[in-house]
């Protein structure tokens, strides 16, 4: 018999060929974007891949070059082997702030005494009487340490109420006229905060830390309009530098323009967003109505244990350097501060504490160490951790509590910061390096408006810690250095791991969100001097290109 001609043979041998020929002309697979040619740094898993496969504002894929054969569709861009990283998360800006203060009087450059005088005087030309001057982001270190009084611009803001901020935000000066609106004639004592009077016991127009609140409440509250201008301009400012996602350190008032730019398709940048602790219960009664989704969401409050180095206001165990009879002191009571982590944790608030001396760290750290430890994920964060002892670097680690420090604060502090605590405890600020080697998710932010809201210069920071003056060409405390690569997570997954979103972003992986930017260098490749000259040529987030460098 021949069995080539049986009908069941004919049958099996159809069969094979049909499934042969399936597998030969597999579908082809359609995407928005195939970006190919490239150096993609993945951030938390393999260093490189070559090529990245964008669909529906989503990773599709991730790999190697023969990727994109599988697609019939996409818009083919060949990066010629420029590096891609994940788009960098800010977890500390104050963004209203920011976005204010890009449109004001720009002080923080100013080098001398005339400098800064001149300035608000010609500045003060383009404003109609009345209008208010704020902002500015002074820096009294900038002409010797001499701290600015309102007898300085009284004659050349006659017209206008100023109230203008220290670049750290927690001292402020006022001009008499604004004094005057603010209806302050005379000194009073203020709990955590002082205004400061000169030797013969005359106000001089300092206002720190919770004394600023006598002025601010006299300052207008700009309408939406305005506000809606300010936040556009600072989401373009945010996307040049490469930011796909803040952490905002903002207000309760603020949502209602977030939602609207969200429903406006205006936000090109995540926004997460923390609110006052003291607005704890408000806070709780807004996230019921809060239409949260993958752009905007909210769920942490910020407290304050103290102020700022810079404005002597921070709290230490021993006293400043440069002024034996102070320590600093702290802006909320810690029995105070105890009681109001203890209800917003209860509510399941994310908890971000503002901290800054050595006392003002070890007391917070205290205190979440007495939080009841059957919620094992809260991921506590302690904003700024600038000034540690040696003992409590591993505890970070031990409580899961999240460092949320800020770089370029080291290299501008470092110019000057000896002169106010010495060199002793000098070795425990901005100590990246140390709370790295102890495990702890060490994210990284700018302050913005404190400080630029520029990645690129933090990672340069926290890599050489060459202070802005260039005295420290070694590095300010060079134990502290971090390698590259550790800088970049802390602006990618550990950014995200501190937003508890480290399954949608911070990495480059397949299914997360295809938020990157596109460098004008090699990073990996040049000298650590010279990260800061490194550009961002393109910015995407949802996987839509939101700035091209012209």
């Amino acid at each position: 018999m021949n069995f080539i001609s049986h009908p069941a043979f004919r049958i099996a041998f159809y069969l094979v060929l049909i499934v042969s020929f399936s597998k030969c002309q597999a579908p082809k697979l359609e995407a928005d974007t195939i970006i190919t040619n490239a150096k993609i740094f993945q951030s938390d898993i393999a260093p490189f891949a070559t090529t990245l496969i964008i669909k529906d504002g989503k990773i599709l894929e991730i790999g190697e070059a023969g990727l994109k054969d599988k697609y019939t569709s996409g818009n083919i861009l060949d990066m010629g082997g420029r590096v891609i990283l994940p788009g960098f998360i800010d977890t500390h800006v104050h963004l209203m702030s920011g976005a204010n203060n890009l449109l004001s009087v720009q002080l923080r450059d100013a080098k001398t005494q005339e400098e800064f005088i001149n300035r608000i005087g010609e500045y003060a030309k383009t404003l109609p009487e009345g209008e208010w001057i704020i902002g500015g982001d002074w820096d009294h270190e900038n002409w010797g340490g001499e701290w600015p009084q309102s007898q300085w611009i009284d004659s050349i803001s006659m017209k206008n109420p100023v109230w203008i901020n220290r670049l750290d935000g927690h001292m402020s000066l006022a001009n008499s006229l604004a004094m005057e609106l603010a209806g302050i004639s005379k000194w009073e004592a203020v709990v955590g905060g002082e205004m400061v009077r000169d030797r013969r016991g005359k106000l001089t127009g300092l206002f720190r830390d919770n004394a600023m609140s006598k002025i601010e409440q006299s300052v207008p509250i700009p309408s939406r309009e305005v506000e809606m201008k300010q936040l556009k301009n600072a989401l373009t400012y945010l996307n040049s530098h490469g930011v796909t996602t803040v952490h905002d350190m903002g207000l309760l008032r603020n949502l209602e323009l977030y939602e609207q730019a969200r429903k406006d398709s205006m936000l090109s940048v995540r926004i997460y967003s923390f609110l006052p602790l003291g607005d704890v219960m408000a806070a709780n009664e807004k996230r019921n109505t809060f239409i949260q989704d993958e752009f905007l969401k909210m769920g942490g409050l910020k407290g304050f244990v103290d102020g700022s180095l810079g404005s002597h206001t921070a709290a230490f165990f021993k006293p400043f350097t440069d002024s034996p009879s102070d320590s600093g002191f702290f802006i909320t009571p810690p029995k105070v501060l105890e009681s109001s982590i203890r209800l917003a944790d209860s509510l399941h608030f994310q908890l971000a504490i503002h901290a800054i001396g050595t006392k003002a760290n070890h007391t917070i750290l205290n205190i979440f160490e007495t939080l009841d430890s059957s919620n094992k994920d809260r991921r506590l964060r302690i904003e700024h951790a600038q000034h540690l002892i040696p003992q409590d670097f591993n505890r970070f680690a031990e409580l899961n509590v999240i460092p949320s420090m800020q770089p370029y604060h080291a290299i501008d502090d470092g110019r000057w910061a000896e002169k106010v605590i010495g060199p002793e405890r000098a070795k425990g600020t901005y100590a990246f390096n140390s709370l790295l080697q102890a495990e702890s998710k060490l994210a990284f932010g700018s302050d913005w408006f404190v400080a630029p809201a520029i990645p690129i210069m933090g990672i340069y920071a926290a890599v050489t810690r060459r202070t802005l003056d260039g005295a420290h060409p070694e590095g300010w405390v060079p134990s502290q250095k971090i390698t590259l690569e550790e800088a970049i997570k802390c602006y990618t997954i550990n950014g995200a791991y501190a937003g508890f979103d480290e399954m949608n972003k911070g990495s480059l992986e397949t299914g997360k969100f295809a938020d990157f930017v596109i460098l004008s260098q090699d990073i990996f490749n040049i000298e650590s001097y010279k990260i800061k000259e490194v550009q961002i040529d393109q910015t995407w987030v949802d996987g839509k290109m939101v700035f091209k460098r012209e």
